[in-house]
């Protein structure tokens, strides 16, 4: 369990001054009652002898508990064979319905009060398209949202895949869905300075992204609110406008070397930044395969989710195919002097599956993708020697010393 204790709160000061006030009142009518002519004390107190007590003691105040739940996932990486596979018109113009992708995770995800992915590939518009220049399709987007997904980070290295234009569209996109938690791009810098503060449960919160990384893809000059490049300065900046603001601060990032199941000394450093700015959470996406989740004093860092769909290839263990949907509690409790205190707990979640036919390890054809928590899994025709990779990569997951309750497989 992690906590994190606020600062009190203006209301809390509020309530302090007027306590003062009312000592300060009580005292002057003290002081009136005490030197009053002894006929007025006498007559009171006959009246109270006559009329009895009305008095009661006021029961202590109790501390106010709020509670919120979490989950989290790793990157929806759209290739052209699941676009393809999800057409309900031409494969490659649409229109499509991803929905039977996610039949076996809507059921978890809707749970929670807040469900985190990556858009790793952007919702461009004009046509899809795959690897090396991604397009998603809205519709992926929809079925996303659908499901229960309401916070998305999209500052990934393929944002800029097709240009501004595809930065603008991708976020009109978001900017016309209700109740969605979403940052990394922007079409302004009024915009990009706007952050999204959620609440729910009297908790509030807000996720901020960056990415380390653009492919090389040059952002256009004067308009570095198009996406959020990682600059450490700016990060500083973002975190102390929105810190005071919220409850719970999440901090998206797009880092670490792809296929690395260990972080590497520049994720450290960034998280050990983030941490000492006071951010909450941190959740790592880019590497594609799992990383470790640990704790940097109170601060969560989840240093890669791996994989939430794609059209990879497994070619180490399934490495690529495999992710993980984070789960946690976080509590807020308010003292009846107004002291804050955030706690996060109760760290747990599923590992996942991307399966697909045709060979996982070979650029052969595939179709048929579909999400499958391996809580779900019963037989190996979803995943041959499932069980020794569900040890495996909850082995990955906790290789840092931290102890995750993952679901477990089903009993047979």
């Amino acid at each position: 369990m992690a906590r994190r204790k606020k600062k009190l709160k203006i209301r809390a000061l509020l309530g302090l001054i007027v306590i003062i006030a009312i000592l300060v009142v009580g005292s002057y009518m003290g002081y009136n009652y005490l030197f009053q002519d002894n006929n007025s004390t006498n007559n009171s107190t006959n009246n109270n002898n006559n009329n009895g007590s009305n008095n009661q003691v006021e029961k202590p105040k109790e501390d106010e508990v709020y509670n919120l739940s979490l989950l989290a996932t790793g990157d929806a990486l759209i290739h052209n064979a699941v676009y393809w596979e999800y057409a309900i018109g031409d494969k490659n113009t649409g229109p499509y319905n991803f929905d039977g992708a996610l039949d076996y995770v809507r059921d978890i995800v809707s749970e929670y009060d807040i469900a985190y992915y990556n858009q790793e590939t952007p919702i461009a518009g004009g046509n899809p398209s795959g690897y090396p220049r991604f397009s998603t399709p809205s519709e992926f987007g929809d079925a996303m949202i659908k499901a229960g997904f309401n916070m998305i980070s999209t500052a990934t290295n393929h944002t800029i895949d097709k240009g501004e234009n595809g930065i603008i569209n991708f976020y009109n996109y978001l900017k016309g869905k209700d109740d969605i938690v979403y940052n990394g791009i922007a079409d302004s810098e009024e915009a990009r300075n706007n952050f999204i503060i959620g609440e729910k449960n009297n908790i509030t919160y807000t996720m901020l992204s960056y990415t380390t990384s653009t492919n090389g893809l040059p952002v256009p000059d004067g308009k570095d609110y198009l996406v959020n490049v990682y600059d450490a300065d700016q990060v500083k900046e973002d975190i102390e406008a929105v810190r005071d603001k919220v409850d719970v601060l999440i901090v998206a990032m797009h880092w670490g070397v792809e296929y690395a199941t260990n972080p590497n000394d520049s994720q450290k450093e960034i998280a050990e930044y983030l941490a000492d700015l006071g951010v909450d959470i941190i959740i790592g996406c880019h590497p594609h395969v799992l990383q470790p989740i640990t704790w940097i004093d109170d601060t969560l860092v989840m240093y890669s989710l791996g994989n939430f769909i794609s059209n990879q290839y497994g070619t180490d263990d399934y490495n690529k195919l495999v992710g993980f949907m984070a789960t946690l509690d976080i509590t807020k409790t308010v003292t009846p002097d107004g002291e804050v205190t955030i706690d996060i707990d109760n760290l747990g979640g599923e590992l996942i599956f991307t399966k697909y036919n045709g060979n996982p390890i070979t650029t052969s054809n595939h179709d048929g993708h579909v999400v499958i928590p391996f809580s779900k899994m019963t037989d190996d025709r979803y995943l041959s020697d499932y069980q020794r990779i569900y040890k495996k990569y909850s082995d990955v997951l906790e290789s840092m010393g931290t102890d995750l309750n993952i679901a477990s497989l089903p009993t047979a």
